[in-house]
């Protein structure tokens, strides 16, 4: 009977030692390959995230355009931007409008910058500085295999027009839900 007994405890610390081998393996996979937490760390993404906030990134869709990602911008820091063109794009900004291959695209997000400039400094102060894809990275189309991001703090972002492009291999994933704070929680689209 004593037999039994003890091989019935070795058999439910095998059981429990498993599930949670299991347990740790998922844990591993999942956010090895497939979602991972962020947190934002400083203001070149306000107003759409602030310092501190925290995300899930899916590590398994690929960039589109407009799409908030994180990247290895350095050995030691990840950077949080939007992506804005894609490979084979043209990019340029002309009185604070955003063109793609010589169309013009709206930007929602960067509504209230705008506005809030306009308001301090007039009317004929831009948000995003004027500039053609070639005086940024020397080239008149976003490489093959490279993104072109910008901050949405245009004014205090460091991002393609000062490091370059980012190489598809440096980034980490898309931003897909904001989770803390929990007032602020949403998804991203």
């Amino acid at each position: 009977m004593e037999n039994k007994k003890k091989s019935k405890k070795k058999n439910e610390i095998w059981e429990w030692t498993k599930a949670l081998l299991i347990a740790v393996v998922l844990a591993v996979v999942i956010r090895s390959f497939l979602f991972e937490p962020v947190v934002v760390n400083g203001q070149s993404m306000m107003p759409t995230l602030h310092n501190q906030d925290r995300l899930i990134l899916n590590k398994i869709s690929k960039p589109k355009r407009f799409d908030i990602i994180v990247f290895h911008a350095t050995k030691t820091d990840n950077y949080v931007k939007r992506v804005i063109g894609l490979p084979g794009d043209r990019i340029e900004y002309k009185n604070d409008t955003l063109y793609i291959n010589g169309k013009a695209y709206k930007e929602p997000y960067l509504a209230p910058y705008k506005k809030m400039y306009k308001e301090q400094y007039g009317n004929n102060t831009l948000l995003t500085e004027n500039f053609k894809l070639k005086d940024v990275i020397g080239r008149d189309t976003v490489p093959k295999g490279t993104v072109f991001v910008l901050g949405d703090n245009r004014r205090n972002s460091r991002d393609s027009r000062m490091i370059g492009v980012v190489p598809m291999d440096k980034i980490i994933g898309k931003a897909n839900v904001l989770f803390w704070p929990l007032s602020d929680f949403k998804f991203i689209k």
